[in-house]
């Protein structure tokens, strides 16, 4: 099964880099597809976000890493936040690693640790039993194969034990500060198919990324997750969104009026 992601995966950027290539001149290019107001709402999304108060700009993964540690030990911190946020509250990862952080938090230590010790201090994070057995394979891998550090592509980073592609771009992004693609998670998922920013609607996070890495202006991938995930988190709710606090009201697609 990660095989065939990674491979889905390879052949998506494969596709979107060789767009057109191929077609010469005898063709015009036809217009770029964009959705309808899509810069209106965008501009009123970051409006919206001016205040950065939800729980991901004050507990989010870029929170949760000792900024003052060397940069292999931040990287590594990076990744397992990321690891450990994975169907879990901010609240939840934020806590967590700070736990870790106070155990030390290096690929050594998290090696030294025995699997009980770990799983009580991550408690309650989601899946936190499977949590643990990735974080250790993960961990070995990193010290046997990139001498501590983490993989500084999406491809190696996705091969990872629970390291997935919406992790592997927050990664890239935050450990790397390279932008490598749109990181999508379920909110950036649900609030993109609410506003009709892709052409159809996508079952799947991986086909959300596809679609918008399409058209979305590669200078708003970076901010997009981080928009999209505070707007989700406030007011584009997974279960009764309020519409009515939503400045995007009257051309939003999805809204309760």
């Amino acid at each position: 099964r990660r095989s065939r992601r990674r491979k889905s995966i390879a052949i998506a950027y494969e596709s979107a880099q060789g767009d057109g290539a191929e077609q010469g001149t005898s063709e015009p290019q036809r217009p770029r597809w964009e959705p309808r107001d899509w810069r209106q709402q965008l501009e009123r999304i970051q409006e919206m976000r001016r205040n950065r108060d939800a729980p991901v700009d004050e507990m989010g993964v870029e929170k949760c890493y000792d900024s003052s540690a060397p940069p292999q030990v931040m990287r590594y911190q990076v990744l397992l936040s990321l690891m450990l946020s994975s169907q879990t509250k901010d609240q939840v990862t934020s806590a967590a690693m700070l736990r870790l952080r106070q155990h030390g938090l290096t690929v050594d230590s998290i090696l030294q640790m025995d699997d009980a010790t770990l799983g009580r201090i991550i408690y309650p994070v989601g899946f936190w039993r499977n949590k643990v057995k990735y974080i250790k394979q993960t961990t070995a891998i990193l010290k046997q194969k990139y001498g501590g550090d983490i993989p500084r592509t999406v491809e190696e980073l996705v091969q990872l034990p629970g390291v997935g592609p919406k992790m592997a771009h927050l990664a890239m992004n935050i450990a790397w500060d390279s932008v490598s693609g749109i990181a999508v998670d379920t909110h950036v998922h649900r609030i993109t198919n609410r506003l009709k920013w892709v052409k159809k609607e996508t079952r799947y996070p991986e086909e959300t990324r596809v679609a918008l890495e399409d058209w979305l202006p590669r200078d708003l991938w970076r901010e997009i997750n981080w928009l999209l995930v505070g707007f989700g988190q406030q007011t584009c709710l997974p279960v009764n969104p309020r519409c009515n606090e939503c400045l995007n009201q009257d051309i939003c697609p999805a809204a309760k009026r």
